[in-house]
Order: C-alpha cells, then structure tokens, then sequence
C-alpha cells in the first residue's frame, strides 16, 4: 500500500511528537469505524450514508497521507454516483482489503 511518510512528517514537525501522535492515533480509530459504517450502510441499503462515509474516509486517510485508501474511498464513491453495482460491490471489497493492510501499514512506521 503507498503510504507518503511525508504527510506524517509534516504533521509531527507542526504538532510536535506527543500532539500529532494523539491526532494520528485519534484519526486511525476513525477510519477503522469508518471502514465498518462504510460496509453496514452498504449491506442495508443505505447508499447515500455509505457514499458520504466512503467520502470522509478518503479525506481523513489524504491528510495521513495514505493515498491508496484515499484513492479507493474517491472510487467508491464515483461507483455510487454512477449506480454501477457491480463496480462498486468490488471497489468496497477492495476498500475493505487496502484500509485493512493501510491500517496495519501505518501503524508498521518506524518514526511513529
């Protein structure tokens, strides 16, 4: 999974250690609640809370700087908007894969 280590550079030089630590923290307990809501909204039908969590998702994981989960959230959102099921049965099953190895990933950060 791309991970830019930057993005997480950047945001501990600006908070400093303990603070951005927090916020990481913080921020990667959301998206794995995200990840959860994305995937009930999607199996009771409730495609327009799923395409608005799928999006908040992908900016919270664009301020991480975990650009494939950023990439995939965006995808099953445009999957939502174009009303293809197919496509977007496989791009959440995709998103559920990348956000489980991103999490993982991020927490792998050796700085961190």
């Amino acid at each position: 999974m791309r991970l830019d280590p930057d993005r997480l550079d950047e945001l501990f030089l600006q908070l400093g250690h303990q603070a951005a630590e927090d916020v990481v923290c913080r921020a990667l307990e959301e998206l794995a609640a995200r990840l959860t809501h994305v995937e009930r909204f999607y199996r009771q039908g409730k495609m327009r809370d799923m395409r608005k969590c799928a999006r908040s998702l992908g900016a919270i994981a664009d301020q991480l700087g975990m650009e494939a989960l950023a990439r995939v959230a965006r995808d099953v959102s445009g999957c939502s908007d174009a009303g293809d099921a197919v496509a977007l049965a496989a791009t959440l099953a995709r998103l559920l894969r990348v956000g489980e190895v991103s999490l993982t990933e991020i927490w792998d950060e050796p700085a961190y």
